[in-house]
């Protein structure tokens, strides 16, 4: 029953990256593919908050639809790669390394603020 939660929170993790990606992305006439990075950038974020989450972790198998099913498909390190490639094959280099290190950098650091927002409303709340 598991699989079946992570295929339906997948399906919609998927379907929300491609809507988001068609609004955003435009080519690679573009200088950075937008979408795909918002994506990436939201999905460690979330991922960040939800999987220090203690209420998150009563509960294994949403745990599961979320963060493997929904964020693991609502994310995406082939798409960053290819387009990465793309705007080196289109000779674009400086928009190729800044996505490179915001999809990196701004993904680690999306993590540690999602961890840390985590901790910190778990902070407040044992203090009252």
């Amino acid at each position: 029953m598991t699989a079946v939660y992570i295929g339906l929170a997948g399906m919609a993790g998927a379907l929300s990256r491609y809507g988001i990606s068609l609004a955003l992305n435009n080519g690679v006439s573009s200088y950075l593919p937008w979408g795909t990075l918002l994506c990436n950038l939201a999905g460690c974020l979330l991922l960040g908050k939800l999987a220090y989450s203690e209420w998150l972790a009563r509960y294994p198998k949403a745990r599961a639809a979320v963060t493997t099913g929904f964020i693991g498909s609502f994310t995406t390190f082939s798409t960053l790669s290819w387009e990465f490639f793309e705007l080196l094959e289109h000779r674009l280099y400086a928009s190729a390394v800044l996505y490179f290190l915001f999809s990196l950098w701004g993904g680690l650091l999306c993590i540690h603020l999602g961890k840390r927002a985590n901790f910190l409303r778990l902070k407040r709340g044992s203090s009252e």
